[in-house]
């Protein structure tokens, strides 16, 4: 079992150790934060009949050492802003491309006035952003290259929050949707509670047109598909839908992938 899911784990580490050698971080670094985390893991999940476990426990186990628990266990909580922050930079632009006031009449979206309250750019962010200030949101977009300003006037120069400008933004974004697909996986493989959504389409021997045609393809289906489901499961979110009422509070959702690596000749053996 264990040689199994060793394979299974190098694997998946692959794409995640080229970001680590891109950013010049030692095996010895990753290892520290790798400890970091079963140590916190092992605390949220691994406690008896609902009780924190003890120190002693975590170091079971982990196999780390107690005096090296307390320490990972005594340090000061990460405040991690980002996800809210790209929440809210997500809706806004989401409801620049959807809602027809901010569009022309071909469906693209419009430029729009900043300054101004109760209309333009800041009538978006009101509606959309929830209580984040309009300059906010506007310092977020600039940022990592979504909009572009002249003169007061904000134009939409992406089909949606993607942060090509902005490293920081990118890996934000790389944890947050790795951590989201691992989550699910993770969920699947303990076979505890019902099944979650876990569905790919892939074949191995397309050419390079064959390539750039799904390329094409899957963006334009994806961003319907996301726009759909963007305005469905608002309607639900009680930031935005106050009325939506409920009991309990639960991060959903549904993230999209396009799947591309290139695939090595293997020579045939007699």
């Amino acid at each position: 079992m264990h040689a199994t899911l060793q394979k299974a784990v190098t694997r998946m580490l692959a794409p995640l150790v080229r970001v680590l050698l891109r950013h010049g971080v030692s095996h010895a670094e990753f290892a520290s934060w790798a400890k970091q985390s079963y140590v916190e893991e092992a605390h949220k999940h691994f406690g008896i009949d609902g009780k924190s476990p003890t120190v002693s426990r975590l170091a079971i186990v982990t196999g780390i050492n107690r005096k090296e628990v307390k320490r990972i266990l005594d340090l000061p909580a990460d405040v991690v802003p980002a996800v809210a922050k790209h929440n809210r930079a997500i809706r806004v632009v989401t409801g620049w491309l959807q809602d027809s006031e901010y569009n022309n009449s071909k469906g693209k979206p419009l430029a729009l006035t900043y300054g101004d309250a109760d209309c333009g750019f800041n009538q978006l962010v009101k509606r959309y952003g929830g209580d984040v200030p309009a300059r906010a949101v506007l310092d977020e977009l600039l940022r990592v290259g979504t909009v572009s300003e002249e003169k007061n006037l904000i134009s939409l120069v992406t089909k949606g929050y993607v942060p090509h400008e902005s490293e920081e933004a990118m890996l934000d974004l790389f944890a947050t949707s790795a951590r989201d697909l691992l989550t699910t996986l993770d969920h699947n493989v303990s076979g505890e509670g019902k099944s979650r959504l876990q569905m790919s389409v892939a074949y191995d021997d397309v050419s390079i047109a064959g390539l750039e045609a799904f390329r094409k393809l899957s963006s334009k289906k994806a961003l319907a598909l996301l726009q759909e489901l963007d305005t469905a499961l608002s309607k639900h979110d009680r930031t935005k839908n106050p009325s939506a009422g409920g009991e309990g509070r639960f991060r959903t959702g549904l993230g999209v992938y396009l799947i591309e690596e290139a695939v090595e000749d293997e020579q045939s053996e007699d």
